[in-house]
């Protein structure tokens, strides 16, 4: 998804754009104007489309999904251009600093720098002009943006995907280390937790008269006889916008999610109703949300209510009757899994051989620095010897000293003493 600051230039767009000047008569009092708080979660962007849906009413929302509103940059008052260029210029430094941390990562490793792909960090602004804040990046953004929600749901199902296949790989690889006794009675227990979570009440139909009648009295606490779908939008119309944007859509379907997941059951897999979740709401955005604007309006809501398949929906079908991956997939995978595990071992390989390599160089070091310091300490020895005093006594002749007597005689005795030849 975005960097920060490419959140930030999002999130300052919201504002410039709300500020966009309107002919006022002055002779007349302004009417107060409404001010929208944007939605609580903003992990998708989804602040942004409803945004502009919400202000730009009769705009096509194709048109602003190719960003064809750019062009209102130009009606921004000045101190808003000002900071948005100071948020690009910061942008387009932070891009930099990542792109060549990158490539000096790929230096150290060998690996050839693929600049098309560094590019790509660029691609939601003109880098070209890395210090104001043009049209043609309002542009980009809005593009980017769009293609990233569009992304959003996918790759949601694909870290699912991923995930149930991993799990499945490892149960497996479990059983593999057991004996046959244990494996049988950890197979037994499978099966077991299989059937207990597959034993639940009937799930209904997400968006359908059932399915919202039982929010309306559980949630609601209201009598379902008296359900009417006009008041039931606005209970839970959290935000007051008028519209039911995705989160306020699969929060309708916690009561639902409750007869299947129970996070103090072991058989039961939260992460599985969370992708549960995410199918009811792409479902019935398919069914009700009929401008493809990721929004439920009150009209949309409404006509969907006056549709057969509110009142007589066919039965909704939960995950583990709808498998996410067939057993070729997870063949595939795991044989994917091999070769990174191969990759993983070689690339081990390698750092203990660089390991070894550095320990042995080490010790080479080490024993030439001894060898250096003996011959330092040497040297010293050596220095020490030559700049040492003679000594100052001194030793007496044997004419001197007579047998037996270790005296000297004094000088007269000596010149008495006759010569011998």
């Amino acid at each position: 998804m975005w960097g920060p600051s490419c959140f930030c230039l999002i999130l300052c767009l919201w504002a410039c754009l709300d500020a966009l000047p309107v002919a006022v008569d002055k002779t007349k009092v302004s009417p107060p104007v409404e001010k929208l708080e944007p939605p609580e979660s903003v992990d998708t962007g989804l602040h942004y489309d409803r945004y502009l849906r919400e202000k730009l009413h009769n705009t096509d929302m194709e048109d602003i999904k190719q960003g064809k509103l750019a062009k209102e940059l130009d009606f921004v008052s000045h101190h808003v251009r000002t900071k948005l260029d100071e948020l690009k210029r910061q942008e387009v430094n932070r891009l930099r600093t990542l792109i060549k941390v990158k490539q000096d990562m790929n230096g150290e490793k060998g690996m050839t720098v693929d600049h098309q792909a560094l590019l790509k960090q660029f691609e939601h602004l003109n880098h070209m002009n890395p210090y104001t804040f043009e049209v043609e990046d309002l542009d980009r953004l809005i593009k980017s943006a769009t293609n990233d929600l569009e992304n959003f749901d996918k790759e949601r199902h694909e870290d699912f995907k991923r995930y149930e296949m991993t799990k499945e790989h490892e149960r497996r690889e479990h059983l593999k280390t057991l004996d046959e006794e244990a494996r049988k009675k950890e197979e037994e227990h499978y099966e077991e937790m299989k059937k207990k979570h597959a034993d639940h009440p009937k799930i209904n139909h997400p968006g359908s008269q059932d399915q919202l009648k039982k929010v309306w009295e559980e949630a609601d606490g209201l009598d379902p006889s008296e359900f009417e779908p006009k008041t039931f939008f606005k209970l839970h119309d959290t935000n007051g916008d008028g519209y039911f944007d995705e989160q306020e859509l699969e929060a309708l379907f916690t009561k639902e999610l409750e007869k299947v997941y129970d996070p103090t059951h072991e058989e039961d897999d939260m992460m599985e109703m969370e992708e549960e979740r995410l199918r009811m709401r792409e479902h019935v955005m398919t069914e009700v949300d009929t401008n493809r604007d990721r929004l439920v309006s009150l009209d949309e809501f409404i006509t969907a209510t006056n549709r057969k398949e509110f009142l007589e929906p066919d039965g909704w079908e939960t995950l583990e009757q709808n498998p996410m991956y067939t057993e070729e997939e997870l063949k595939e995978f795991e044989q994917h899994l091999g070769r990174e595990q191969q990759e993983l071992n070689l690339r081990s390989n390698e750092l203990l051989k660089q390991r070894e390599e550095l320990e042995r160089q080490q010790e080479q070091l080490n024993a030439q620095k001894m060898e250096l310091q003996q011959a330092v300490e040497h040297m010293e020895r050596l220095k020490t010897q030559k700049t040492e005093p003679p000594g100052q006594a001194k030793v007496p002749s044997a004419v001197e000293i007579l047998p037996g007597d270790s005296q000297p005689l004094s000088q007269g005795h000596q010149q008495d003493l006759p010569a011998h030849s």
